[in-house]
């Protein structure tokens, strides 16, 4: 996947970037918000999809923070012009079902940065809005990995 913008307006029938199904068949409906995530997974992959095409909206709605939206917004679309995202492993998952609170997905996210290869290996914690059964999904945190 190209970098910040690269691939907007992504049409529905190609494949989606996270390695589901089709783009309009996976990520297109919530990062439209046509529809919810209904796991932890699922909203995972939506969000990494989102860095792949720029969908910055997305993964401000879909991540609580203190800090200002600007600022939020400026760090992102920097993220996004410098890397490219070119492919999602999902590693484990534990809980983050559409019964659960809370869940982590643990991934490889495979990018290139000028160039040159790289993998962001992570353990996502996340966890439904306001502790409710009926809230939405939000990435909570990035949780040390151990070896």
């Amino acid at each position: 996947m190209a970098g910040f913008g690269a691939q907007a307006g992504l049409p529905p029938e190609q494949p989606c970037p996270c390695g589901g199904a089709t783009y309009g068949c996976c990520c297109r409906p919530l990062h439209r918000q046509e529809q919810a995530a209904a796991t932890a997974e699922q909203l995972m992959r939506s969000r990494y999809s989102a860095f792949a095409l720029a969908e910055i909206d997305h993964l401000l709605r879909t991540q609580p923070s203190l800090q200002p939206i600007r600022e939020r917004r400026r760090s992102l679309e920097a993220s996004c012009r410098q890397l490219r995202w070119r492919r999602l492993e999902i590693l484990a998952t534990e809980a983050g079902g559409p019964d659960d609170l809370h869940g982590t997905v643990t991934f490889a996210a495979h990018y290139s940065a000028g160039g040159q290869p790289g993998v962001l290996r992570e353990c996502s914690r996340f966890g439904r809005e306001g502790g409710r059964p009926d809230g939405a999904w939000l990435y909570l945190e990035a949780l040390e990995l151990s070896d």
